[in-house]
């Protein structure tokens, strides 16, 4: 093993919290040339009419309450009983046999109490299929059902799907007032929307408010275009209705960001063009199919379009690429940056992977990518998102900017690091040995157990690669591609704010 270098000095070297609200790139998983079909086939009613201008506020939304209110139910479920070790410690004693009996007071079962929880859904097919929240019935042993006219039903959990926080159950009953669905897409910042539903158990309550902001992503959720708004939400609105001024659906109220669990006027709501797809696939096949790609990718920093000279923010840069992944075999390469997908310019990464989860596994699309300045356009046929792993992991860091990688260590890879640090024999480069506390490194996350693979678009071999490649830097902007934790990002380094 090699002695560790130090990357000599520079000129020598290298919120409150947002709550779901119940007792982790728009994704419609539903192929979209099938998506009205498929809409149409279970009952939902959909009127993607736009939203029609109005100066005036009404006086009163009596009407409109009145149209949608029918549509909100309650949502009440029950978690039994769990059993859980016993763990009291105590001694095996005749005194403690002779009150206790043989099997001692530190053999007996304990058990969690049975729970109990309240949210709310929304009728969205005429017999009887219900939009809620994830969170709202998971873990669930049994979910009742109140209607508006307080006749109450149990429910069947038809599917869920965690990475949306969405789930549809379903009650036995027919000619049921489904609300109609709007095109959340059209809805715009200032929109007049009312939030229906359940907070605290006190009964159904209506809330005034309007959009706030769109494409927000708050909570720890894989797939999340949340729409803001002001209307007050609770705890219970989980699952609730958010809709629009003609009272057309345009949102599942899911969470609230407050300081004390209570509204402070930020509420978030999953966006109907977000929610059908989800919905249609779990009616269909009790499961979502999303597509897969195959690429870790990260948003584009200012420095970053800096140190690979583009021209703008946009796309997608890619840092992984799995090896005999969809990406691969079309040929996307790390550092790639993906700006286009099937046709549609890629604003982000999180719109890129809301664009390929949009995709039926099987389908070829065209995908244009950024490579050295010039563009390309590929040909890649997306698979099924394998079981719960991520088809893009958003790998958008705080990352810092560049100089020389001062308070850097690092060293050669060998059969005892790779074994340390869990590294692979396929991943070449130098092994960060030691990052100072405090330095522009650490700031943009380098960590000891990091590999460098490349400094500035150069390969690193090792550690004295590395060095070389560190000193008379041209400016204080370094540029990494970094392994770490089983993935591989690009870093920037930006020493010229140190000291």
């Amino acid at each position: 093993m090699k002695t560790n270098h130090p990357l000599r000095s520079l000129a020598a070297l290298l919120l409150g919290g947002a709550f779901l609200i119940g007792s982790y790139a728009v994704v419609n998983t539903v192929h979209a040339s099938d998506q009205a079909s498929k809409a149409k086939s279970i009952g939902l009613i959909v009127d993607d009419r736009p939203l029609a201008p109005d100066v005036k506020l009404a006086s009163s939304f009596a009407p409109i309450v009145k149209k949608v209110t029918p549509s909100v139910v309650k949502v009440e479920i029950k978690i039994a009983a769990k059993e859980t070790p016993a763990n009291l410690n105590l001694p095996d004693d005749p005194f403690f046999r002779q009150f206790f009996g043989a099997q001692g007071p530190f053999h007996q079962k304990l058990y969690t109490p049975p729970e109990h929880g309240v949210g709310s859904g929304v009728i969205v097919t005429k017999d009887g299929y219900i939009l809620t929240n994830n969170h709202v019935v998971d873990d669930a042993n049994e979910v009742r059902v109140t209607l508006n006219d307080g006749c109450e039903f149990t429910a069947k959990v038809i599917g869920k799907d965690p990475q949306s926080d969405l789930a549809v159950i379903k009650i036995d009953a027919h000619d049921l007032p489904a609300v109609a669905f709007a095109a959340s897409g059209a809805a715009e910042v200032g929109d007049v929307v009312l939030a229906i539903g359940n907070p605290y158990a006190i009964g159904q309550t209506v809330t005034m408010g309007i959009i706030s902001a769109t494409g927000r992503a708050t909570l720890d959720l894989d797939y999340q275009d949340f729409i803001q708004t002001d209307a007050a939400i609770n705890p219970g609105n989980s699952g609730g209705a958010l809709v629009d001024a003609q009272g057309r659906l345009i949102g599942i109220n899911t969470a609230i960001y407050s300081r004390n669990g209570g509204n402070q006027g930020i509420g978030f709501a999953i966006p109907t063009d977000l929610a059908r797809g989800i919905m249609v696939s779990l009616i269909e096949y009790g499961k979502v199919t999303r597509g897969y790609l195959g690429v870790g990718i990260q948003d584009i920093t200012p420095v970053i379009a800096r140190k690979f000279d583009l021209k703008n923010d946009q796309g997608a840069l890619v840092g992984d690429v799995v090896p005999d992944g969809p990406a691969a075999k079309a040929g996307v390469q790390s550092g790639d940056v993906i700006v286009e997908f099937n046709g549609v310019k890629v604003a982000d990464s999180r719109h890129l992977k809301f664009a390929v989860a949009n995709c039926a596994p099987g389908e070829k699309v065209p995908l244009q990518v950024l490579r050295d300045g010039s563009s390309r356009t590929l040909e890649v046929k997306v698979k099924e998102l394998p079981g719960k792993e991520q088809l893009a992991r958003n790998d958008s860091e705080n990352s810092g900017d560049n100089d020389t990688l001062q308070g850097v260590g690092v060293g050669d890879l060998n059969s005892q690091v790779r074994q340390q640090f869990g590294i692979p024999e396929h991943v070449q480069g130098a092994v960060v040995t030691e990052v100072a506390p405090g330095s522009a490194a650490a700031e943009a996350g380098l960590k000891p157990g990091d590999v460098i693979l490349e400094i500035n678009r150069h390969a690193v071999k090792g550690a004295d690669d590395a060095v070389k490649l560190t000193e008379h830097a041209k400016d204080k902007l370094t540029l990494l591609h970094v392994w770490s934790g089983n993935r591989s990002r690009f870093v920037v380094v930006d020493e010229s704010k140190a000291g």
